[in-house]
């Protein structure tokens, strides 16, 4: 698939200078110091699934979350996205906004967890995390990993860019039970083609309807080839 004309697409729409708000990013494979430059970044791949385009993607799907068309839900699942025609670069970032729906339980080693989700490029796996939507007292606190790979202990939640949104079908409608995280990460890249697979292992052992009791999706992904000196 040659995605540039696409690119000209979401540029036109306005959308593709989103990206430029969220300034934080977790830097997986190279590190960027004071003595890099960043000579080129070109925004390659912008899809937020409005326009119901699956254009690239194995085991993609459409529901509607919260009033908006996302791609999903996800339980015990992968997608992959293959891209290609990527123009010359040395490095590639990646923009995923995930939501996390319903009953995650983050690190626990029990019957209902602990619940991961993967990314992983061209076969390499960049992230393997926990998230957890818990709850979190004194005397009860179900931690997760992210923004590290597991086996790190964060309070639920952390790194998110929302809690506010309501559950997917467990607590739907109520607030507070999806997650939405902005998970940003950058390597070295120099291929013309990138392969991005998103998936979950998730334990559920003491859960009636697995699907309703935790699932996740995206709204939004984006791709930038750069080049740095």
């Amino acid at each position: 698939m040659k995605i540039l004309p696409n690119t000209l697409h979401w540029l036109k729409s306005g959308k593709a200078g989103i990206g430029l708000l969220f300034p934080a990013i977790l830097v997986i494979g190279i590190f960027i110091s004071c003595e890099d430059t960043l000579m080129e970044e070109v925004l390659v791949y912008d899809n937020d699934f409005s326009g119901e385009d699956l254009t690239g993607f194995e085991n993609g799907k459409f529901h509607v979350f919260n009033g908006d068309t996302v791609l999903g839900y996800f339980n015990d699942e992968k997608f992959k996205l293959d891209l290609s025609g990527l123009p010359p670069h040395n490095t590639i970032k990646v923009t995923i906004n995930l939501l996390l729906h319903d009953s995650w339980d983050g690190n626990s080693d029990n019957v209902g967890g602990p619940d991961f989700w993967y990314l992983d490029m061209d076969g390499k796996n960049i992230l393997r995390t926990t998230f957890s939507n818990s709850p979190c007292e004194s005397l009860y606190c179900l931690y997760q990993s992210f923004p590290n790979n597991y086996p790190r202990l964060h309070k639920p939640k952390t790194g998110n860019a929302d809690t506010g949104l309501p559950g997917r079908c467990q607590y739907a409608q109520i607030p507070g039970w999806t997650t939405r995280y902005r998970i940003s990460k950058i390597i070295s890249h120099s291929s013309s083609a990138l392969e991005l697979v998103c998936g979950d292992a998730l334990k559920q052992e003491n859960a009636a309807n697995p699907e309703c009791d935790e699932s996740w999706s995206v709204e939004r992904i984006q791709v930038s080839t750069m080049t740095v000196n």
